[in-house]
């Protein structure tokens, strides 16, 4: 017996929303319970108050809070002057730069900190050559310390400034800016006032991006030796499993990145929805070519900017293929020993982070396309809500995701009497729903490009919703769907926050195994999967941008 179409979509309609409850709101839900249930299971507020009321979680909580906004800061200055210099100006070499600027995107947060190691540490190649040179008795700290948290997120985040911004700037009419100039504006002046105010929602969008990784981001402190962080804190509670007050108290930290990364989310809507950004036309701006010394300041500041880029680069190479790199600036020998060791003797961090990422990939298609189809071409009841929920899973730091997958899934399911958490299905899944908003938003933004009447002209000659959306609606949209997949691959190859809490021995990917070996010493074999990882994400990076060019804003917001 077939079933009635609209029986067959309000069937989809349902799955959906089933996956969501039971992998997005359940968790979240199981993790505030745990935070204000004592271990009888009775309400109280006490993990709360005890949190509040020490002197060394405040302070946590403070310089994380702090961290955040320098990276905000710091990432805008950097992210806006490079989309300012794409977008508005013409000088030598732009395109070059356009794609360079994404370089920091294939460099995993991990490998980049490992690698800004490696040159900028204590005994890394910079402090070897300036003991060297200047007889200095004691290395420079460039890096231990918030400084260079701050450093490693600035470096890796500011190209998601960039992109975020570049949407936006683009669409700023020339004709207001001309305006104010006929006034007597100076350039600074324009800026200020009329083009970076009309940017607000997608400086929102990255604004609020960085600030939540960098506030969610505990690999980086650790390597660094900090730990009075809310993120690292939570691993470090969490990951003992002594004192049960310490335990809980990890779970009582990430229902607070939880609640901080709601809050942040609405506030960052609530300043967006304050005024109307819309124009009445588009005009294409034309660049402006720089003047002699202008043109290569750019040039210079660009250059600099890709040198500070590359370091980490530099620095994981080396590592990967230099023997007996200890005291030296540079290694005195070089071998591909160290990728043999970890592509055939252990080539388990490989196999299953395609084997996982590629499921992600899979799972975020199947759920990610419908619900933006849901979300762009019909009026179902709670499609809003499913638009909100998307953009606060962006929001959620890993760290409370992967502790709330433990605390929800570590019960016997039916029948198999196996947890999930005992699975390894656990990791493609959780995998999945980090990465799904950005398969639902780079489906959303190319189907919003397709007017409707399209599929209507279909509908009119008797086509089915299903084949018009196979026949008319895909080819259309194909590559937004394609870039937003990519994106999701490209970040759960990454990923380290969510998986590190829930990875058993047989399921490590490349990044619990970087952070394995270097913990263990082993910081060539390290540096090896780092150098296979950043390959990967290159190879992704560069097909995204055969796509889509560098206009890939929509999918952060």
């Amino acid at each position: 017996m077939k079933l009635p179409r609209a029986s067959v979509a309000m069937l989809g309609f349902g799955l959906i929303w089933v996956f969501l409850i039971a992998f997005v709101l359940y968790p979240l839900t199981r993790i505030f319970y745990d935070a204000v249930t004592n271990e009888a299971g009775q309400f109280t507020l006490v993990n709360f108050r005890d949190f509040f009321t020490d002197s060394f979680y405040l302070r946590s909580f403070w310089r994380s809070m702090v961290l955040g906004v320098a990276a905000v800061f710091t990432t805008s200055v950097v992210g806006i002057a490079v989309a300012l210099l794409i977008i508005r100006y013409e000088f030598p070499y732009r395109k070059l730069f356009s794609y360079l600027t994404m370089l920091p995107m294939i460099l995993p947060p991990l490998v980049g900190v490992l690698g800004f190691v490696f040159i900028l540490g204590r005994a890394g190649t910079v402090n070897i050559l300036l003991m060297d040179w200047f007889d200095m008795e004691h290395p420079i700290n460039f890096m231990y310390g918030m400084h260079g948290i701050l450093l490693v997120e600035t470096v890796h985040l500011f190209p998601l400034m960039t992109l975020s911004i570049l949407d936006s700037l683009s669409k700023v009419d020339p004709s207001l800016e001309e305006a104010a100039q006929g006034v007597g504006a100076t350039g600074w002046h324009r800026f200020w006032t009329i083009t970076l105010p009309l940017t607000t929602p997608g400086f929102m969008s990255g604004a609020l991006l960085v600030f939540i990784w960098t506030f969610a981001d505990f690999i980086t402190p650790l390597v660094l030796g900090v730990q009075d962080l809310l993120a690292p804190q939570a691993y470090l509670n969490i990951m003992q499993f002594v004192d049960r007050r310490i335990f809980r108290m990890g779970i009582v930290i990430s229902a607070l990145l939880v609640v901080l990364a709601i809050i942040f989310v609405i506030a960052a809507r609530e300043y967006v929805a304050i005024k109307d950004y819309s124009s009445l036309a588009y005009s294409k701006v034309e660049r402006r070519r720089l003047g002699p010394v202008q043109r290569w300041l750019a040039v210079g500041f660009l250059t600099l900017l890709m040198i500070v880029c590359v370091i980490p680069q530099v620095g994981v190479v080396f590592a990967a293929v230099g023997r007996g790199w200890a005291l030296t600036p540079f290694p005195v020998n070089y071998t591909l020993e160290f990728f043999r060791t970890v592509s055939i003797e252990t080539p388990k961090f490989i196999i299953n982070s395609f084997l996982y990422a590629g499921l992600a990939l899979i799972l975020c298609l199947i759920v990610g396309v419908p619900m933006a189809w849901i979300m762009a071409r019909t009026r179902a009841p709670g499609r809003n809500t499913m638009d909100a929920l998307t953009t606060l899973i962006l929001a959620i730091p890993g760290t409370a995701i992967g502790i709330a997958y433990i605390r929800a899934f570590n019960f016997p399911l039916p029948v198999i009497d196996v947890p999930l958490t005992g699975m390894w299905l656990i990791l493609p899944l959780v995998l999945a729903v980090r990465r799904l908003p950005y398969t639902v938003r780079g489906s959303f933004s190319s189907l919003l490009l397709v007017h409707p009447s399209l599929e209507e002209a279909a509908a009119n000659v008797g086509a089915s919703k299903l084949r018009t959306f196979r026949d008319i609606t895909v080819p259309l949209v194909w590559k937004g769907i394609l870039v937003g997949a990519l994106f999701s691959f490209i970040m759960s190859i990454q990923e380290a926050s969510a998986t590190i809490f829930l990875t058993l021995g047989g399921w490590e990917m490349i990044p619990f195994g970087i952070f394995t070996f270097y913990i263990a010493g082993s910081h060539s074999q390290a540096a090896a999967l780092g150098v296979i990882l950043i390959v990967v994400c290159a190879l992704s990076l560069y097909v995204v941008n055969r796509i889509a060019g560098t206009r890939v804003g929509g999918l952060f917001g």
